[in-house]
């Protein structure tokens, strides 16, 4: 079973990729000449293996905690990157980091839920299945899902499995990560186009909320999962459902509130005000959170290979696919500065720790900014 779900996942990915085959990609268009509206400076930068899944770090307190590809986990101070303790696995990892207070949760390419518990391991389970999304640590319990559609829970202490849920899987899964995270006693996760809301100690549903539905013939086409990058704003999420749609739902009436079109293959951020997500030909677009009216739109990024973006201030930070990040004003879009990485793109979304955007590159590199 896991070898197939590593097999179904490779095909996918290659399958949403828009170099796997066809005619080649328009020409990226050229950046211009950034302004210094916004100037960021890089206050420190350490090193991490290569990063070959999307292993998003995670800040805890004054850590941020992160893994590579080649099985290393590190949690480096906030304010100086200075490395407090670190681990090395005998396997590699291809999902990561779930962290809570002292313990770090990663999957192995062997398939086991892994826990560390101040940089050393506590157990493993095994999971029979491929899981490609950060597993979550909350409430004295560790939570996962795999590509099959199961969400499982365990006793973060002991490993004890405490639950399963299985829903019926489609013969092809979306090789990216999904949506698994806390809302307030609920656990929230995304199966298919669904956001479904769970009782956290036993698994029993509480709500279920289509994001998107597909009307595909193919099977290709029918995949609408809901991908990693949410923004939450008390018991507003909104979400990002693969190449078909935007969408909040209202956790607390369990209502969609709104879904627009939209092409997409990355998460979303957002404010009170907008909601922020790139398009797969790399425009950058501003929904209003209240209703989905589209408040803005930029083709300064178009065919950029746009990653997701993330609200930082009063800007947005965003990824592109040759290791810069460009700072547009999260009013209107306007381009207000740019940033260098170590000339590849970044592994996954960037994180902020206070003031300080946190980013790790697929050259392993672990890199922090501050607004001036």
């Amino acid at each position: 079973m896991l070898k197939l779900f590593r097999l179904i996942a490779s095909a996918v990915l290659c399958m949403a990729a828009v170099a796997c085959s066809g005619p080649a990609k328009p020409k990226p268009t050229e950046l211009l000449p950034a302004p210094s509206l916004m100037p960021v400076v890089r206050v420190w930068e350490s090193k991490i293996g290569e990063v070959g899944f999307a292993l998003d770090a995670k800040v805890v307190g004054s850590l941020v905690v992160l893994a590579s590809s080649d099985g290393a986990v590190k949690a480096l101070d906030v304010d100086t990157g200075a490395v407090r303790w670190a681990a090395q696995l005998d396997t590699k990892i291809v999902a990561g980091v779930g962290v809570d207070g002292d313990k770090v949760a990663v999957v192995t390419a062997s398939g086991d839920l892994s826990i560390l518990q101040d940089g050393k391991p506590l157990w493993q389970q095994k999971l029979g299945a491929l899981a490609i999304t950060p597993p979550l640590l909350a409430g004295g319990r560790a939570y996962v899902v795999t590509l099959n559609k199961t969400v499982m829970a365990f006793d973060a202490s002991s490993g004890r499995r405490l639950w399963q849920l299985q829903r019926e899987a489609d013969s092809l899964a979306l090789g990216k990560a999904g949506v698994l995270m806390p809302l307030g006693d609920t656990l929230v996760v995304g199966l298919g186009g669904r956001l479904l809301g769970l009782n956290p100690s036993t698994g029993a549903q509480r709500w279920e909320i289509p994001v998107a539905v597909s009307r595909a013939t193919n099977e290709v086409e029918r995949l609408v999962d809901v991908v990693a990058g949410v923004s939450r704003l008390g018991s507003s999420v909104c979400v990002r459902a693969y190449l078909h749609s935007v969408a909040c739902i209202d956790a607390a009436s369990s209502k969609l509130v709104w879904s627009k079109a939209a092409a997409g293959t990355t998460g979303v951020s957002g404010d009170a005000v907008a909601v922020f997500g790139a398009e797969s030909d790399g425009r950058l677009v501003a929904w209003r959170r209240a209703d989905g009216e589209r408040l803005w739109q930029t083709e300064t990024f178009k065919w950029r290979d746009v990653g997701p973006p993330v609200l930082l201030g009063s800007s947005v930070a965003v990824p592109d696919g040759v290791g810069l990040i460009h700072l547009v004003s999260a009013r209107d879009g306007t381009l207000l500065g740019r940033m260098s990485l170590d000339g590849s793109p970044l592994a996954a979304a960037p994180v902020l720790a206070g003031k300080t955007l946190i980013v790790v590159t697929r050259k392993g590199g672990v890199l922090a900014f501050r607004p001036e």
